[in-house]
This record gives C-alpha cells, sequence and structure tokens, in this order.
C-alpha cells in the first residue's frame, strides 16, 4: 500500500493473490459500521472484514467454520479489536491469537471504549500492539480512527506482508 498524501492509502496492494486488509473485531454493529465508514472516509482501499465477537474472529483467522476454504496464509495487516465482548472478551482473543505461529505476528490494535487498568495491562502483557481507548466526541473520534488507521495500514510494516512487500521500499510507499 501506498500512502497517496490525502487519506489512509491510494492503492491496494495486490501480490500473489492477496490483498491487504484488516479484521474488525466488535460485538457492536454500530461501532463496526463507524469503524467501516472512517476507514471508507480516509481512503483505505483494502479489504476489511468484520467479526461480530472473538469466536468469530478465531474461526476466521484459523480458516474454520464457514470460513475453512480461506486461504491461512491470507492474513490481516492489522486487527482491530475490542475489548469488551461477549462469549469471548478481547483479552482472550489477543491470548489465542498469540498462542498460535501463524497469527502471533499479526497486529493487533486493542480499539475499544474501555480505559480499565486491568485491560490495558492485560492487552500489553499478551502482547497488543497497541491500545487505543474511542473517543467519545465525534469529531475526535473520526481523527483518531484516521490516525490509527493511517498508521497501521500505511506506515507500519508487518511480518504478515512478507513476501509480498517489496522489502527495499520505505514503510507506506
Amino acid at each position: 500500500m501506498h500512502d497517496n498524501g490525502d487519506g489512509l492509502a491510494g492503492g491496494t496492494v495486490v501480490t500473489q493473490g492477496h490483498t491487504d486488509w484488516i479484521l474488525l473485531v466488535d460485538d457492536s454493529a454500530e461501532d463496526r459500521e463507524l469503524l467501516q465508514h472512517t476507514l471508507r472516509r480516509n481512503k483505505f482501499h483494502g479489504r476489511v472484514e468484520e467479526a461480530r465477537d472473538g469466536l468469530e474472529a478465531i474461526d476466521r483467522l484459523c480458516c474454520r467454520g464457514r470460513w475453512a476454504d480461506s486461504d491461512p496464509n491470507d492474513l490481516p495487516r492489522a486487527i482491530f479489536l475490542d475489548v469488551k465482548m461477549p462469549r469471548m472478551s478481547g483479552v482472550e482473543v489477543l491470548r489465542e491469537l498469540r498462542s498460535v505461529p501463524q497469527l502471533a505476528v499479526v497486529p493487533v490494535v486493542m480499539l475499544t471504549s474501555s480505559a480499565e487498568e486491568r485491560d490495558i495491562l492485560d492487552s500489553y502483557a499478551l502482547g497488543a500492539n497497541s491500545y487505543v481507548v474511542k473517543p467519545v466526541d465525534m469529531d475526535e473520534y473520526f481523527r483518531s480512527i484516521a490516525d490509527v488507521g493511517r498508521y497501521w495500514v500505511a506506515l507500519n510494516r508487518t511480518p504478515t506482508e512478507y513476501p509480498r512487500a517489496n522489502t527495499t521500499a520505505p514503510a507506506g510507499r
């Protein structure tokens, strides 16, 4: 992906049949739609997949259930993961992801309304790459999500993009 100066990314990397993508994991349909809207508004042209809870996220990433035919090597550039969810919390999902070698390298951004110290400490102890508390103010929310998306999609280099990435080019080019 490259940043063309006016948003998250001006193009989508498609190499070896893979497209850059993000997995949004949140039990709130409204929050998932708001995240999708913010990413589109900031010109992210990659794929955005959704999971309604932690179990769905694990099934998607491990290619189980309705995702059994998915390519296990097609990993997201980042996972945006809510903390407070039914059935399996974001912290439990993170623990599971970090226990699977292939998934352990995927960046996980805890993107949540929880500012509880225990959630933050547990997330980092389990290997979260970032912890972002969703702002309540809508203008601040849009700015924050745009910044988070820009960093994790256009600027950050991840092991999941190799061997797809051109390793000689700086991130975001």
